[in-house]
């Protein structure tokens, strides 16, 4: 396993890299954004670990860059921050999991592995999805409703992504917990319900008719009209 790790401080770099080598794991150290950034533009990097707080940018733009530039390798974010809303901040930025310092080694081992296994968020056989004035390009991450953008973070991209695969069909919450976090448990949190409903109102707020409906007591269904 390839692992990029954007860490500036030396000590907690090689702690990381220590411990992912035991395993059998390569661990490629950066200090700084900017090389971080253009290896993992270049391919062959498996899982990635960043740092909330870097040297010059904030651990959450370098994400939104990566991902921007259409990089879906699965990103660990490590931080100081432990409150709701630095989590929810870095699962919007697109995140795949998120760590909070102090942290063990196996707890780390543990969630890389779980990045490791799961599915590639995209994919090869359908890079567009349609219903009714509502198009999504999972190519090039862009998403549209009659013709006007919308600007979704990379978290409501992934749940329109994956209402949209399920068009007419019930997705209760704990699908989307899987599918779109990861989780194989019920965090007992309103991650899904805060995401879904800013999801709404970007995609269907000021519009004639609503595509996203909710199922009282089942879940969210998607469907033209």
């Amino acid at each position: 396993m390839q692992v990029l790790l954007l860490e500036d401080n030396a000590e907690t770099a090689a702690f990381i890299t220590s411990g992912l080598s035991e395993i059998g794991w390569q661990v490629e150290r950066f200090a700084t954004p900017e090389p971080a950034i253009l290896r993992l533009g270049g391919g062959g990097i498996d899982l990635a670990v960043f740092d909330r707080m870097l040297p010059g940018m904030d651990g959450l733009d370098v994400l939104r860059l990566v991902r921007g530039a259409g990089v879906t390798v699965p990103v660990l974010m490590l931080t100081a921050r432990a409150g709701l809303d630095d989590r929810v901040a870095g699962l919007d930025a697109g995140a795949d999991d998120y760590l909070v310092k102090p942290f063990a080694m196996a707890e780390l081992i543990a969630r890389l592995k779980t990045l490791a296994r799961r599915p590639p968020q995209m994919s090869l056989e359908a890079t567009e999805r349609v219903i009714g004035d509502l198009r999504l390009d999972r190519v090039g991450h862009r998403a549209e409703r009659g013709g006007q953008p919308l600007d979704l973070s990379p978290l409501e991209f992934k749940l329109l992504d994956c209402l949209m695969a399920h068009e007419g069909e019930v997705v209760t919450r704990t699908m989307l917990l899987e599918k779109v976090w990861g989780y194989a448990f019920d965090p007992k949190t309103s991650l899904v319900q805060t995401h879904l409903s800013r999801l709404r109102a970007k995609v269907d707020r000021g519009r004639e008719t609503e595509l996203i409906r909710t199922i009282r007591g089942a879940g969210y269904v998607i469907a033209a009209p």
